[in-house]
């Protein structure tokens, strides 16, 4: 029970964190709930089958070298898992009429993306115990929400926009490639000291997702309703 505690916390911290980030307009608990849950269950779902898919069709051999661990850190696993999450936020939630102002493609996508990093978590922590829980919870969890909030920032852009299509794939692109990013560098730790980009790359992340919500923030139609 404890593991498990230790699993789910920093998951629940980032939750509280953007939820009290929804300043003037907050969405129905219930919605995010069920976005938690489609990204714990149906989001792992679809990646398992993309892995799949991946594996017939991009063999590898026994030692990867740089290129085979590239394509593994960005289409296997970014695009597999980021993909996921996507057709969630695409499908269930930019359609509904809660979803109401640009910073709610943030909210949905970082529901979305805790869900998915809650049941990964869990699989990690029980298996390699209380360091592992403490590593991911400065580490995974927190590129999982940055992944959600690049992605869901051009989302909400994309639910009042007349290039729907271009502001979503955007979103989704970008979260591919921080995600790849992040993984490549711990793949190929068959080069000393190359890990360190995989911080670098989720402190940028994380940067840039500050700046994006304070910018949702800014425009929000409901701030002067408050």
């Amino acid at each position: 029970m404890s593991l498990l505690l230790l699993a789910l916390a920093p998951i629940f911290i980032i939750i509280i964190y953007i939820y009290s980030k929804d300043k003037y307009e907050r969405e129905p608990k219930w919605l995010l709930l069920i976005s938690f849950l489609l990204g714990a269950i149906v989001s792992i779902f679809i990646t398992t089958i993309l892995y799949s898919v991946f594996k017939i069709a991009l063999p590898v051999t026994d030692n990867l070298n740089v290129v085979q661990q590239c394509i593994q850190a960005f289409v296997v696993v970014g695009f597999s898992e980021e993909f996921s999450k996507y057709l969630i936020v695409l499908f269930f939630a930019q359609r509904r009429k809660e979803f109401n102002e640009r910073f709610d493609g943030i909210v949905y996508a970082v529901m979305v993306s805790m869900g998915f990093a809650a049941t990964e978590n869990v699989l990690y922590v029980l298996e390699g115990g209380a360091s592992t829980a403490l590593l991911r919870a400065f580490t995974a969890v927190p590129a999982h929400a940055t992944f959600g909030i690049l992605m869901g920032y051009f989302m909400g852009k994309a639910k009042f926009s007349k290039n729907k299509i271009v502001l979503n794939l955007t979103g989704l692109l970008l979260a591919v490639l921080f995600h790849g990013a992040y993984d490549f560098f711990l793949f190929i730790d068959f080069i000393p000291g190359i890990w360190v980009g995989a911080f670098v790359s989720l402190i940028i992340g994380v940067l840039l997702s500050r700046k994006a919500i304070k910018r949702h923030q800014s425009i929000s139609i409901f701030k002067n309703t408050k």
